[in-house]
């Protein structure tokens, strides 16, 4: 699992989980852990539909189209394919970070493993070190051009995460509710 910024930076990554996890479980290992992600006072992280809808973690519209355009042919129809084609857009950047960094470390991108398991978490973990070093310190040939939350304790009760769960979604409702307000309106003027 792992946090990127808009920078193509990796914020966090938590390297050793076998990729047939499920994102939920993964992410929760991530919480719980004592140096583990934490998200920001009055920020959140966009995550896959995998993740649900978590304090912090803002995940798209379930059962919802979102390979969409924003006009012509193929158009978003209401609010919630709107945010999902917005989230997908920027969902992106996670892509690109991924495709510098397996361009960059062709060891990464080989699908046979020649190490002991724990030497490649930190061949990951060291590539990602070195890739945010590389962005910081300028240009980059590997990165390919592209054509309000407080910070929570997820140690909670099921009722606390339930309560969780809903003000996640409610907020994500708002923020697609406002999109689509927001496009209403750009339309009529």
């Amino acid at each position: 699992m792992a946090a990127v910024d808009f920078d193509l930076r990796f914020t966090y990554v938590l390297a050793g989980w076998e990729g047939t996890a499920r994102d939920a479980l993964v992410l929760r290992d991530a919480l719980e852990r004592e140096n583990g992600i934490r998200v920001p006072q009055d920020k959140f992280y966009l995550v896959d539909a995998g993740h649900g809808a978590k304090p912090g973690f803002l995940s798209p519209f379930h059962g919802v189209r979102c390979h969409l355009n924003e006009r012509g042919s193929n158009s978003v129809q209401n609010e919630k394919e709107l945010f999902n084609f917005r989230h997908s857009s920027l969902h992106i950047t996670v892509e690109r970070a991924f495709g510098a960094l397996k361009r960059r470390f062709k060891i990464l991108d080989d699908a046979t493993p020649f190490f002991p398991f724990p030497t490649q978490v930190d061949i990951v973990l060291a590539c990602c070190i070195i890739h945010n070093w590389v962005i910081q310190d300028g240009g980059d040939e590997f990165i390919t051009e592209d054509s309000n939350l407080p910070s929570y304790n997820h140690a909670t009760t099921y009722v606390g995460k339930a309560n969780e769960h809903a003000k996640m979604v409610n907020f994500r409702q708002g923020i697609a509710d406002q999109m689509w307000a927001d496009r209403q309106n750009i339309n009529i003027n």
